[in-house]
């Protein structure tokens, strides 16, 4: 097995690191990721492992800021203090949530597990991969439409006419260039999903229509600012880790 830890803290890195060769002689970690910055990098620059064994909350961010910024096909087990997170894992290619302290009995588990959803699509290698990739598919812009409440109703919105998607009072809501708000009753997790290559994740409060970018600035702080044409009030902030990914969506995108 190739393994790839993501871990903040040196002694619990090399602990997972020291059960997971003893139980398994014949895995390889490849490497271990301190930060969300320097995974993105390594992630953007270097071949996928078999497997990611991962914390989620590192010294810079969550984990999940690193799968939002870079495609990664790879099956995750979660290894965290915090039960709190369950559900965003399982939203992005997790397969198992172990509880910090973990022991060899817990790795073990997870890991058999990794070896059986390995060993059902043994005939094909790569069919993991596609799976993963499916799952990831957008709908098409052409043919896709959300369902937002409006007072009693129930009316559909189609996708290409909604500028961007944001979060407010922990609630999903959606701007349509004709400077219409809807809320919807779905996750921007969920929301990412549908919505195809023309709109960006910016942060974890703003997906953004490439269509309703107007222009971007950069800030001392190397955080990109995008100034949108359809009149919204709010600032949307792009981090640095993830400016090179959004300069080559701008570039990109139709």
């Amino acid at each position: 097995m190739d393994i790839i830890i993501i871990e903040d803290e040196p002694i619990t890195a090399e602990d997972l690191q020291d059960i997971i060769t003893h139980l398994y002689p014949e895995a390889v970690v490849r490497t271990i990721l301190s930060s969300v910055r320097e995974a993105i990098a390594y992630f953007r620059n270097n071949p996928m492992p078999q497997l990611i064994f991962s914390d989620i909350q590192l010294g810079d961010g969550l984990s999940f800021e690193i799968f939002e910024a870079v495609y990664i096909p790879v099956p995750i087990i979660f290894c965290t203090a915090y039960d709190a997170y369950a559900l965003n894992a399982f939203k992005t290619n997790g397969i198992h949530y172990i509880l910090k302290p973990f022991d060899e009995t817990l790795i073990r588990e997870a890991v058999e597990k990794f070896q059986k959803l390995r060993s059902s699509f043994s005939v094909d290698k790569d069919a993991l991969t596609r799976l993963l990739s499916s799952l990831r598919q957008p709908v098409p812009e052409s043919q896709g439409s959300l369902l937002v409440h409006q007072a009693d109703k129930i009316i559909p919105v189609k996708i290409k006419d909604i500028a961007l998607f944001y979060i407010k009072n922990e609630v999903c809501h959606l701007f349509t260039f004709d400077h219409k708000t809807f809320y919807i009753n779905k996750s921007l997790d969920e929301v990412q999903q549908l919505c195809g290559p023309d709109f960006y994740r910016a942060n974890r409060q703003y997906i953004v229509n490439r269509n309703a970018v107007k222009e971007v600035s950069q800030t001392l702080a190397r955080k990109v600012t995008v100034g949108l044409n359809v009149g919204f009030p709010e600032s949307i902030l792009v981090s640095k880790e993830k400016m090179t990914d959004f300069y080559e969506w701008l570039k990109n995108v139709s």
